[in-house]
């Protein structure tokens, strides 16, 4: 599962092969949680208190899971200053500012678009019937 899953590849990776990193790293990103942990962290250091506001909808133990996995993935970086009580506070490395430039991008398109995309499904949800109370 290295740079020998796609080798006349540019990179060396295939994200359309299963086994391949690449295809791992898409599943990561894919995860509305991760997307919108990076894209929090994108105007700077903040505590994990912080980001459960931020985040909306985030439980706790999500948020510890993304946190988690931003880390391991060299992503987010997380600081523990030796106070009673220990604080913590996470920040993206250069990794993670790349990409949340990338998701930053993505979230404009998704927020310029959503009323036509709203539009487009209560027009499906009309044409199947569904009461108005789902067209949303």
């Amino acid at each position: 599962m290295d740079s020998d899953c796609a080798p006349d590849t540019p990179f060396g990776y295939d994200a359309f092969r299963r086994e391949c990193m690449s295809h791992t790293v898409l599943e990561m990103l894919a995860s509305k949680w991760v997307y919108l942990v990076v894209g929090a962290l994108k105007p700077g250091r903040r505590r994990y208190g912080e980001l459960q506001r931020k985040v909306e909808g985030i439980t706790p133990k999500m948020l510890t899971q993304t946190l988690r996995i931003l880390e391991r993935d060299g992503l987010v970086r997380r600081e523990i200053f030796p106070v009673i009580p220990p604080r913590v506070e996470y920040e993206l490395t250069d990794l993670g500012r790349n990409l949340a430039d990338l998701l930053n991008q993505i979230r404009v398109w998704a927020e310029r678009h959503a009323p036509e995309i709203r539009d487009s499904r209560a027009q499906s949800l009309a044409a199947e019937g569904e009461p108005a109370e789902l067209r949303t």
